[in-house]
């Protein structure tokens, strides 16, 4: 089983429920270990669509990362989410962040995800849960890449329920 970190994101229909529905689904072919607090943000790219809710996990899986890949599409699908332009909205956007240490580099999957870097809406959740864990390539720790972007965007949804008992659960 291999560790990975994943963000989750929503701006259409009922974005929580949407965000616990995947959160779910995910558990089919995966342990779900941990999940963030929800957050609100700012759409990126196309501003014309409502605000998202936002949230990272940690999971462990048997799945690779493009079996892992190819499992998240397929959620996406069943949850509603149509081709369409990208930053469209959309019920459910389910992206690899981190597989363990492996880089991935193809057309299809690029692990790190390539601009993990660059956002908030993904660098606080995933800080809350994994601040120590570092970037495979730079060796900086999520926290770290977190305080360097700016986060005025990023607005508390919803606080986990309990992380401590999700935190013994290990």
């Amino acid at each position: 089983m291999v560790a990975a970190y994943l963000a989750l994101g929503s701006n259409l229909g009922d974005r929580e429920a949407n965000i616990h529905e995947a959160v779910q689904r995910l558990g089919e072919k995966a342990v779900v270990h941990e999940v963030s607090s929800l957050y609100e943000t700012k759409p990126v790219g196309y501003a014309e669509q409502p605000d998202f809710l936002n949230a990272a996990c940690r999971v462990s899986t048997a799945l690779g990362p493009v079996e892992l890949l190819r499992f998240l599409k397929t959620i996406e699908a069943t949850m509603g989410r149509q081709p369409s332009f990208r930053n469209a909205p959309r019920p459910i956007d389910i992206d690899i962040l981190f597989y363990g240490d492996v880089i991935v580099d193809s057309p299809e999957l690029t692990i790190p995800h390539p601009r993990l870097t660059e956002r908030a809406f993904v660098l606080v959740p995933l800080a809350e849960i994994a601040g120590d864990h570092r970037h495979p390539t730079s060796g900086e720790t999520v926290a770290a890449l977190a305080r360097r972007v700016n986060t005025g965007g990023v607005r508390l949804w919803r606080r986990r329920a309990n992380p401590e008992s999700e935190r013994g659960a290990d």
